[in-house]
């Protein structure tokens, strides 16, 4: 399995259009969620960023 430059540049580009979506659709709302970000705590988040990855990981997967 070869992953190419334009592979790698694809997959920045569509992370950055999923990125922009929220902040230019309702940017009050991304607002109010990064304070409550803000207010949770180290172990909520370290199991989101985990969930995060391997839904990640699980859509590499079944994409290649």
């Amino acid at each position: 399995m070869a992953l190419n430059l334009s592979d790698l540049l694809a997959a920045l580009g569509l992370f950055l259009i999923f990125e922009g979506i929220a902040p230019f659709l309702s940017p009050r709302g991304v607002k109010r969620a990064l304070s409550r970000l803000l207010e949770a705590q180290d172990r909520e988040l370290r199991i989101a960023g985990f969930g995060s990855m391997l839904a990640g990981v699980v859509i590499l997967f079944l994409a290649r």
